[in-house]
């Protein structure tokens, strides 16, 4: 079903070409190299199971909440977005 001048599966790509960009900026995102031992912000030392879960950890739990809470604000909009979608 075309709408407007959008061509057939507009709709689709740009909702593929969204949820692609999301996962680029979250994999960007991922800790990188070797993992430390204490957090890098506190000091707290990270249980060696973290560690192991999570290579390349740089953060205690309670530090990576923290910072998962401020960066929260960047997801859950359509920058691609429609005409239709910035209208509602």
């Amino acid at each position: 079903m075309a709408t407007g001048w959008a061509g057939d599966g507009a709709v689709q790509d740009q909702i593929d070409a969204t949820i692609k960009d999301a996962i680029e900026r979250v994999r960007s995102q991922l800790p990188q190299g070797p993992g430390l031992t204490h957090c890098e912000e506190c000091d707290v030392a990270i249980p060696e199971a973290r560690r192991k879960a999570m290579p390349g950890v740089r953060l205690c739990v309670s530090c990576q909440e923290a910072r998962d809470h401020d960066q929260g604000h960047l997801g859950g909009y359509n920058r691609r977005g429609s005409k239709d979608s910035q209208l509602r």
